[in-house]
């Protein structure tokens, strides 16, 4: 199997500075990727090929600056972008604020098409990239008092799925992640629910997209569902 060698690629990934952005940013350096982290945060992570980048991802001239600074870095080179920034608001329809839909579509959304449009260009003249959008079983089905979030991951999983047949003749390959619960601080802003055990691991989370980004050329994972087999953890053994 003729796998892809990370090596030496070059890869920018967005919401670093915890949980699987941070993790895939770690297992990416440990496969020899020159990785840029985007974001409000710098990570913990010290390492010679590891450059942070402090952007916000809502707004366009920032994004558009911090990859000016990469391709002049990297003689305009980006091997794979990850979109993983995101945040999420919780609550009744009519009572979230509309500062809190608006920002929920600017981080979740926008951000996934500034960075995207941005590494194109490159991507397309040298007939070879992947883009990894992380949406959410969310993008996937709908929850009550969730329905802002739910509403800008469903927008992720259909750019990604127009973008995906828009781009593969290109050499390009988009794939759109659908993860369940992580045990992450994703949840902050929903006081009801705390991380658990239970919960994917997000170090896994980051391994099973490190393993498509190595898959040969010709193969292309389109869409990854990603769920806890047990969320509220194993059933009590029958005595």
């Amino acid at each position: 199997m003729n796998s892809i060698n990370l090596e030496g690629q070059v890869a920018v990934i967005t919401g670093v500075s915890k949980g699987i952005g941070h993790h895939l940013c770690a297992q990416l350096l440990d496969k020899g990727a020159v990785v840029y982290g985007l974001g409000r945060n710098a990570p913990e992570l010290n390492h010679e090929k590891f450059r942070f980048i402090i952007c916000d991802v809502r707004d366009a001239s920032d994004v558009q600056a911090a990859f000016d600074q990469v391709f002049q870095e990297q003689n305009g080179k980006v091997d794979i972008l990850v979109n993983n920034a995101g945040l999420g608001y919780f609550g009744f329809c009519e009572t979230l604020p509309l500062e809190q839909w608006d920002e929920l579509f600017a981080t979740n959304v926008n951000g996934v098409f500034y960075c995207t449009r941005a590494v194109l260009p490159g991507m397309k003249q040298r007939q070879y990239g992947q883009i990894v959008n992380i949406s959410s079983i969310a993008g996937l089905e709908g929850y009550q008092q969730v329905s802002a979030y739910c509403a800008t991951k469903f927008a992720v999983r259909g750019f990604s799925d127009a973008l995906y047949k828009e781009v593969r003749d290109e050499g390009i390959r988009v794939t759109c992640v659908y993860p369940g619960s992580v045990k992450t601080d994703f949840f902050r802003n929903s006081p009801s629910i705390k991380p658990h055990d239970y919960m994917l691991d997000p170090v896994d989370v980051a391994h099973a997209i490190l393993n498509f980004l190595q898959m040969p050329k010709n193969f292309h994972t389109v869409n990854l569902e990603i769920r806890p087999l047990q969320p509220k953890g194993p059933k009590a053994a029958n005595n």
